[in-house]
């Protein structure tokens, strides 16, 4: 079988620019238009130094990546969700939080800061973790909190401020979410991104819709920023699994995914035929999650021959991550299960730009190399 050689992948290194792009007008039809090549209006790219974490500034887009290995990561300090705090300190007019589960003080008291301070700040949760300490500090600061009450997870991650921004991935927004387990934050300056996902909160908070009670009205389907198009979906809305499948079955190269959860068969099969055809096909995934799903994909990986590993990460190796061709990422809450595509909420970014990849090709290799 022909492959490209992973050692080349694993030896990936990215040169980073000074200064960032400023972002040009967005646009954004009501249906997505069919998948297109990377853009070469490609932005620069900032490092940005975090004690325990890595993250990169393009302008309109900042990336941020959890490093459980740092020694900072036991004093919970000097994590990712320190620029989220800032964000959410700056705050003038509304934070809407969607969190499967919180327990992170720093992001609880900016909360309570910004309510205080006449920010309008409203949250939806899984209603199963909404009695533990950190959200019930928030409701009795005032802050009003509306679970799902539904079989599925209220399963998303994300939050919207002054409609103008939206903070998407696949981190909880815990103490172990942030130092404990790997998993990433993206921070998205966009008015029209922060209109599908405040359309998504208030569907939840302000029409109790939750799980397959659904309506898919994504108002900006595909968002063009900078000259980079990213596909929204919303799931069970939308149909994700099809559109993964779609974009996968279009893999000329490589595939490097990090997958938390992974028991979907088409999904499995789809990097199967891939990896028949040629295509590189390599991954990681969660430790715990192998042995305890029931129809892990790990299995089948493993007896064709695939370079896909169990994690070294003492926590949960917690990313959702596939890297298409070293230039298409998808990225968000959505675990390639069942679940995730017919119970759950849940969202997901489709991202066409090469170097956004590298961004994420740098994390597989650090995720990959711990692996090994």
């Amino acid at each position: 079988m022909k492959k490209t050689s992973l050692s080349l992948i694993l030896l990936i290194s990215l040169t980073l620019a000074c200064g960032s792009s400023t972002p040009q007008a967005e646009v954004s039809p009501q249906t997505p238009p069919t998948p297109v090549p990377p853009t070469q209006a490609l932005p620069a790219l900032t490092k940005l130094d975090l004690p325990a974490g890595y993250g990169a500034d393009g302008g309109w887009f900042e990336i941020y990546f959890t490093n459980p290995q740092s020694s900072l990561a036991s004093q919970k300090t000097g994590g990712i969700d320190q620029p989220l705090v800032e964000a959410i300190d700056a705050a003038k007019l509304t934070v809407d939080v969607a969190a499967y589960s919180f327990s992170l003080n720093s992001i609880r008291n900016a909360l309570i800061r910004a309510h205080d301070r006449g920010v309008q700040v409203r949250m939806v949760m899984e209603s199963e973790n909404m009695e533990r300490a950190d959200p019930q500090r928030l409701k009795d600061a005032g802050i009003p909190i509306l679970g799902d009450r539904r079989e599925g997870l209220m399963h998303d991650k994300f939050v919207v401020i002054d409609g103008s921004e939206v903070w998407v991935g696949g981190m909880n927004y815990t103490d172990s979410g942030a130092y404990e387990d790997n998993n990433v934050m993206m921070r998205i300056r966009s008015v029209k991104m922060a209109e599908n996902y405040t359309t998504e909160f208030e569907e939840m908070f302000v029409d109790d819709l939750f799980g397959d009670n659904v309506r898919a009205e994504t108002p900006n389907p595909r968002v063009t920023m900078d000259g980079t198009p990213v596909d929204v979906y919303f799931s069970p809305d939308d149909g994700v699994r099809a559109i993964l499948l779609d974009v996968l079955a279009e893999a000329q190269e490589s595939i490097y995914f990090m997958a938390f959860s992974f028991t979907s068969d088409e999904l499995g099969d789809v990097l199967l035929e891939r990896a028949e055809s040629g295509v590189t096909v390599a991954g990681v995934m969660d430790e715990d999650q192998v042995k305890s799903n029931q129809g892990t994909e790990y299995d089948a990986f493993q007896q064709a021959g695939l370079d896909v590993y169990i994690d070294g990460n003492p926590g949960q190796m917690h990313h959702k991550i596939m890297i298409v061709d070293e230039s298409i990422v998808i990225v968000g809450s959505y675990n390639f299960t069942n679940s995730a595509e017919t119970r759950n909420d849940e969202n997901l970014l489709v991202i066409y730009n090469e170097k956004i990849a590298s961004l994420f090709l740098e994390e597989f290799k650090r995720v990959y190399e711990q692996a090994k």
